[in-house]
């Protein structure tokens, strides 16, 4: 079985007003009398991957992605107020696309952050969501943010970590000093914090090392986005209660569930996802023995296309 499907163009696309000023953009392709399945991406702020279209068969699926707020095409990009750019408002935002596009119910397929915001969208729409497809399962528990941002993934990554610290003054709280570099009147200092910021996790997120992803993540416009969004939402936990969304995973009871995981993830730690399927009865956890978080990484694709195939 090929991993992903031949690629497709985008069917339609534009823009939905979801108030507060904030202007998502939108994509479809495939079927449009298909299996309606929408693509959450990661970040928060990476914004549409074109190869996201190839996880579905596109005879059976109407696909569905968007720019979440201030991420890729979507207005305005991430700037100095983001105070109308939280968890929840993206979960609101979801709600009046589906509404917009006339969908009853639709699949969530998502990775990492994009987990999150499927599994908070799943808890507070249950019966809006047929099925869901999630990878690198991430949660914004304060110890999974600890393990990646204050010193756990520095025991695998050192050198990396090192430079992960290197811009900053004080770090014992790289969250906090990450946002105050990231808002600096100094264009110059804004965007080499950026730039270490993103490429922490461009050094963590393959199996193997691979220059390809230390590359995307360093470019400038990238991360600067990507760098000031997931600050702003980490330092806020996502808007959750600790632990929310592991805790009300039996809102889910009935909603079938494939969280594809690979066992040597070192952005996202198996342990998530294992806790999350305890907690999610009708859930199916894939861990995949030779794979990292990149969804390129062995056997990860190959898990995915077996999943919304056998949803379609």
């Amino acid at each position: 079985m090929d991993e992903l499907y031949p690629p497709i163009p985008v069917r339609a696309d534009g823009m939905l007003d979801v108030g507060d000023g904030h202007r998502i953009y939108c994509q479809e392709a495939g079927n449009p009398q298909g299996k309606p399945v929408v693509v959450l991406h990661g970040g928060p702020g990476s914004g549409i991957a074109p190869m996201t279209r190839r996880h579905f068969d596109p005879e059976a699926y109407r696909i569905i992605l968007f720019d979440q707020r201030g991420a890729g095409r979507s207005t305005p990009n991430a700037g100095d107020d983001l105070s109308a750019n939280t968890l929840w408002h993206l979960v609101s935002d979801m709600e009046l696309l589906r509404e917009r596009l006339n969908i009853e119910r639709w699949q969530l397929f998502g990775g990492s952050w994009g987990s999150t915001l499927a599994l908070a969208y799943a808890e507070t729409h249950p019966s809006r969501v047929s099925e869901m497809v999630l990878r690198g399962i991430f949660t914004v528990r304060q110890r999974e943010l600890d393990w990646l941002y204050r010193g756990g993934a520095a025991n695998l990554f050192p050198a990396e970590w090192d430079a992960f610290l290197e811009p900053l003054d004080n770090v014992d709280d790289p969250l906090a000093g990450y946002a105050e570099l990231l808002h600096s009147p100094d264009r110059a200092v804004r965007e080499r914090a950026a730039i270490a910021w993103s490429v922490w996790e461009g050094a963590t997120v393959a199996l193997l090392p691979q220059q390809s992803f230390v590359n995307q993540y360093a470019n400038p416009q990238f991360a600067l986005t990507f760098a000031r969004l997931a600050v702003h939402y980490f330092r806020h936990g996502a808007w959750l209660e600790e632990g929310q969304l592991i805790r009300d995973a039996g809102k889910l009871a009935g909603i079938p569930g494939v969280l594809v995981q690979g066992r040597y993830d070192a952005v996202c730690p198996p342990i998530t996802a294992y806790q999350l399927h305890r907690a999610w009865p009708g859930s199916t956890l894939k861990l995949t023995e030779s794979a990292g978080h990149a969804v390129t990484d062995p056997g990860i694709l190959a898990a995915l296309r077996e999943a919304t195939d056998s949803f379609r």
